[in-house]
């Protein structure tokens, strides 16, 4: 299923739990199947409006109806519920929801406010959101299956700020970096 899809799933499925009297006509179905005119007099609705529900409702599973006699006899898909959100709210699915969202706008943005013209940083940031957004940044410095020195790993810091012993200390506490008897490297994320 293309991501479209599934967010245009998404917002449906929401969009039909997201009203009052929606979820009212899935909570009396959920106990009794009834008629338009039994949920309508028990909601205090218009014919028309429960209608107008039922029939969204229906549109994205979540209830249904069978005739009998002159009325259709609508009930709730309780399966069709958990199946529905068991699909749309897969670990997986919510982060496509948010593929085409720039991940990394708000690194930029502290990097761009914080740095001077030459990409040194005015100063060590004490905000922890700010602060992390710096050390991702540094980091990147750093190459994965590399043992650096001490010394190295200033050299590197160095291009950032000349507090090299603050950052060296921040990116070992976040887990970006590990050390062992001075000698340091990048750790996998």
């Amino acid at each position: 299923m293309d991501e479209i899809t599934r967010t245009e799933q998404l917002l449906e499925f929401f969009k039909a739990l997201a009203d009052a009297s929606r979820l009212k006509i899935i909570g009396v179905l959920a106990q009794q199947p009834s008629t338009v005119e039994q949920l309508a007099a028990m909601l205090e609705l218009q014919p028309s409006t429960v209608s107008r529900h039922l029939s969204y409702l229906a549109h994205v599973g979540l209830v249904s109806a069978r005739a009998e006699g002159y009325y259709n006899i609508y009930r709730f898909e309780a399966a069709a519920l958990e199946e529905m959100a068991r699909r749309l709210l897969a670990r997986e699915t919510l982060p496509a929801v948010a593929a085409d969202v720039d991940m990394d706008a708000f690194d930029r943005k502290v990097l761009r406010d914080f740095s001077l013209p030459d990409g040194r940083l005015m100063t060590i940031l004490a905000q922890r959101k700010k602060l992390e957004a710096v050390l991702r940044h540094a980091v990147k410095l750093f190459e994965f299956d590399v043992q650096y020195t001490e010394k190295q790993v200033n050299q590197i810091l160095a291009q950032l700020h000349e507090d090299t012993a603050s950052l060296r200390r921040e990116l070992i506490d976040y887990k970006l970096m590990a050390r062992d008897h001075g000698i340091y490297w990048r750790v996998q994320a």
